[in-house]
């Protein structure tokens, strides 16, 4: 009654209503950009985005708590927690990058060209784990350069192909500006040395190139002379004792020659026949009650099957394979050529990454450390994925596709 008594006062001494307060439209245009479907963004690529960083998380949870609880002092959330704080990061990350114009990184190329540079050659000088330098530590914070490295290529050839799209058929315009960029790189990532990186990294350029408009005798000199230096390091050399030993193994894990250790490639087959047809059931895996080494790693995907069974392991393969298709339908109806070569490439890199790691995990290929997206143990690694989903979503808000 006080309230309905002032407001009549106000209003018969002034002849003015009083004013009601208005909410900040500038913040409230902001959110509404970021999560109102008017916006643009591509529904159903975020749903698949978020549908797979939650079966991953609690995949990861499963697979990572007994190392947790035996390796850190008991406590079994160890790694889940770390890995939880840098999805809500990467979903934030996501969220912004999706209301930020994509053409910027355009802009922004050499810049990220010469930081990967730097970051390539700042890992050489860190102290090595387990015989490799792939890891810049700043005190209990690290992270794998390589990340930054797949990002860099992706970005800076969809720019240079984008302005050399009609003379991509000469070697001056088709060739010879990513060898420039991709010949160092290789290099360097070799002298870590990270042969999957290589691998994913000459694919990723390898398939670019191919969409750019390289003429197929360009195409497959290059590439043959990167797997034939490849191969020969392999071998005929001891610079990458470590990948012969692997090579050896992939070839007989369960009567390997001496030296040669096939632990945690014959774990996982068994984790992946012991699941059958449904599995064992989430969170009953045996195999990572410390058989599996590091099963929140490289090999999750040997625990996801002995839990979830074949069945399950289908549907996140059909998850995944929607992603990516999802991701190059907008990449190919982008306003622009470059939208449509940094959305494939960055849906290229997820794809191959799902492929390499389920070859290795099945003993397809050789054991090659290369991690499955959203699944596997890695902060950094999530958070830079997640922000190029970002990337993909901004590019599918100026798409020409229908938004639903």
């Amino acid at each position: 009654m006080i309230g309905i008594k002032i407001k009549k006062h106000t209003e018969k001494h002034t002849g003015k209503k009083p004013k009601k307060r208005k909410l900040n439209k500038e913040n409230f245009r902001f959110f509404s950009k970021i999560f109102s479907i008017k916006s643009g963004i591509d529904i159903p690529f975020l749903f698949l985005v978020m549908t797979i960083l939650v079966i991953g998380l609690v995949m990861m949870f499963s697979a990572s708590y007994p190392n947790a609880y035996y390796l850190h002092n008991g406590d079994s959330f160890h790694f889940i927690k770390s890995q939880l704080v840098f999805a809500v990061l990467g979903v934030i990350a996501m969220m912004a990058i999706s209301c930020v114009d994509y053409h910027y990184f355009q802009k922004w190329v050499i810049p990220i060209l010469i930081t990967s540079f730097v970051l390539l050659i700042l890992v050489l000088l860190m102290p090595a784990r387990n015989g490799v330098h792939r890891w810049i530590q700043f005190g209990t914070f690290g992270f794998q350069a390589s990340e930054i490295t797949k990002f860099a290529i992706v970005v800076s050839f969809a720019h240079f192909i984008t302005l050399n799209f009609n003379r991509m058929h000469t070697f001056k315009y088709g060739i010879l500006p990513y060898l420039i960029i991709l010949a160092p790189t290789i290099l360097l990532l070799a002298l870590e040395p990270h042969i999957s990186c290589c691998v994913i990294v000459v694919l990723l350029a390898a398939g670019m190139l191919f969409i750019g408009g390289v003429k197929l005798k360009w195409f497959g000199m290059v590439l043959g002379a990167i797997g034939s230096a490849l191969l020969y390091l392999v071998l005929f050399t001891n610079k990458l004792t470590y990948a012969n030993n692997r090579i050896s193994g992939w070839l007989d894990p369960f009567s390997p020659a001496s030296g040669v250790d096939t632990w945690q490639t014959k774990q996982g087959l068994y984790a992946i026949g012991s699941g059958g047809l449904l599995g064992l059931g989430l969170g009953n895996s045996r195999e990572k009650y410390l058989f599996l080494p590091e099963p929140q790693n490289d090999f999750i995907f040997s625990v996801v099957c002995e839990e979830l069974g074949f069945v399950g392991a289908v549907v996140i393969l059909i998850l995944f394979a929607l992603l990516v298709w999802r991701g190059m339908i907008i990449s190919m109806k982008a306003k622009d050529k470059f939208g449509s070569l940094l959305g494939i490439g960055l849906t290229a890199q997820v794809g191959l990454q799902v492929i390499l790691n389920i070859a290795v995990v099945t003993n397809t290929i050789p054991n090659t450390g290369i991690s499955l997206p959203f699944f596997s143990y890695g902060g950094t690694s999530l958070l830079m994925l997640l922000a190029q989903m970002g990337i993909i979503l901004s590019i599918s808000r100026t798409s020409r596709m229908e938004k639903s």
